[in-house]
């Protein structure tokens, strides 16, 4: 079942009008007229951006007599961030053991590098530097 609120979630937000609807609402409650405002759509069009955010459980407004104040549900974003962080703790692992494999190499590398005291040089022939 969280994965189908997820999917409506993020598929909602997918729209930027939706998603600065969201942004303005973080500020604070507002009216359907207020959330229009610097919108060039009927309000016909706002209240279809709206029921899409209602669906996915990202705002609600409250029955009663108009204006009701539209209010954003911070559960919706904290589900989304409970998904973001597993998945962005799984790839900071991922990128910790990289880091781990690639200070190992420069490790060996250094040891190679630095193990009779001085770096190594191919040595060449007639090179002009062996002078």
């Amino acid at each position: 079942m969280t994965a189908d609120v997820l999917s409506r979630v993020f598929a909602a937000l997918a729209d930027p009008t939706r998603r600065d609807m969201v942004a303005r609402l973080s500020a604070g409650d507002a009216t359907v007229n207020q959330l229009a405002e610097p919108y060039r759509m009927t309000l016909q069009a706002v209240y279809k951006h709206l029921r899409v955010l209602e669906d996915a459980g990202l705002v609600s407004r409250p029955r009663g007599p108009q204006p009701r104040p539209v209010r954003l549900e911070v559960q919706a974003l904290d589900l989304m961030d409970t998904w973001i962080e597993r998945h962005r703790g799984r790839v900071e692992q991922r990128y910790c053991r990289l880091d781990a494999v690639l200070a190992e190499m420069r490790g060996d590398e250094d040891e190679q590098d630095h193990g009779d005291g001085h770096r190594s040089r191919p040595e060449a022939a007639g090179h002009p530097d062996d002078s």
